[in-house]
């Protein structure tokens, strides 16, 4: 009986007493669910040349985080990120390819070679942790340097892992029985290749990702880290074991590079040793600085700005001024966009440290003044 008189004075109850959660009535989850929206429909209207330019900027978020963690929330300068970035890539051609080429293979699931692929970078960055755990600054930065150099001598000379100069064929993922491979598949009328595939693979594992750093960054880990990267002896002296973290780090950082890796040799469908270089991990810390150091949200827009800028450089070289293709007098497109990003790097640097997500906060303060920060 006072169940059903419970029931009835909830009927009864004006509907003017219940609130709706907080976070939907918040205008941001309206446009983050639009963004969401946008997103998952782009492979029906967008051609191959702008998903691919997509899966590239996915690629390099997901990279750019392991490296944010690393630089910008515990102050470990890295210039090696190439490097786990080569160990991902080739570590995932070597479990996954079946030998029928000459080269190295053991033939695993595709889906098991990238996971093992992601554990051999975790495995490197862990070889190396006992240095980055004891070294700071610039001392780390010149450490990690020799990797980059180490790196290329194996990729170069290393012909039966790597297949040296010229790189060696990426086998296509298979997970659930989809190959992710250039067989079309329609869906709604629409032919899925390759790139469309790949596409909700790259938006998956990217948000994976980043919701993972954000929890690591927003928990005790994270307060970890900001202490020692704001005053190493104070945060020894509170109880934080700081050469373990400095390690721990090291080893995230790396998976997130290997897992960066994987994705980028399944886009490019070819691995070669000349993109794994010092320009490499120059374009990584770059974007971390324009983006917003410390910030998982900052990572992922310094990636998009600094990998997307030479893909529309390209597209566009016709219609710009100064900009054409090598060899005929102008600015290429890949040296244009070193230039523009690298200016961007100094402007930050002197007029906005935070970067653009520190931009976007300050926006969004002036928008709502009413909010409570």
């Amino acid at each position: 009986m006072s169940e059903v008189l419970g029931r009835d004075e909830a009927r009864e109850a004006p509907t003017g007493t219940r609130r709706r959660p907080a976070w939907l009535t918040h205008p941001r989850f309206y446009v983050r669910a639009a963004g969401a929206l946008v997103l998952l429909a782009l492979p029906f209207y967008l051609d191959r040349f702008w998903l691919q330019a997509g899966l590239f900027a996915m690629a390099a978020a997901i990279g750019a985080i392991g490296i944010n963690l690393l630089t910008g929330a515990t102050g470990q300068l890295s210039m090696g990120h190439a490097f786990f970035l080569a160990v991902g890539a080739y570590g995932y051609c070597v479990f996954a390819a079946d030998g029928g080429d000459g080269l190295t293979g053991l033939g695993l699931p595709t889906w098991l070679a990238a996971v093992l692929a992601v554990l051999v970078a975790g495995v490197a960055g862990g070889l190396f942790s006992p240095i980055s755990g004891r070294l700071s600054g610039a001392y780390l930065g010149i450490a990690t340097l020799a990797l980059v150099f180490i790196g290329q001598h194996v990729m170069f000379n290393a012909h039966d892992l790597t297949g040296g100069a010229n790189g060696r064929d990426v086998p296509p993922l298979n997970l659930f029985g989809l190959t992710f491979d250039d067989r079309e598949l329609l869906v709604a009328a629409v032919p899925f290749g390759s790139a469309e595939k790949l596409w909700y693979a790259g938006l998956a594992v990217l948000l994976a990702g980043a919701l993972f750093a954000r929890g690591v960054l927003r928990g005790r880990p994270g307060r970890a880290m900001n202490a020692i990267r704001d005053h190493r002896i104070a945060a020894g002296v509170i109880g934080v074991p700081v050469a373990r973290h400095r390690a721990a780090v090291f080893v995230l950082s790396s998976m997130y590079a290997g897992l960066a890796g994987v994705l980028l040799a399944l886009v490019f469908q070819r691995t070669v040793p000349d993109y794994f270089g010092i320009t490499l991990s120059l374009e990584y810390l770059a974007m971390i600085v324009i983006g917003g150091l410390g910030s998982v949200s900052g990572a992922v827009a310094g990636a998009v700005f600094v990998t997307l800028l030479p893909q529309l450089l390209t597209r566009y070289s016709d219609a710009l001024p100064l900009v054409s293709a090598p060899g005929t007098g102008g600015i290429a497109p890949g040296e244009a966009s070193r230039y523009l990003y690298g200016a961007a790097v100094v402007l930050v640097v002197l007029f906005l440290p935070g970067g653009l997500v520190r931009m976007a906060a300050r926006r969004r303060v002036t928008t709502e003044p009413g909010e409570k920060r």
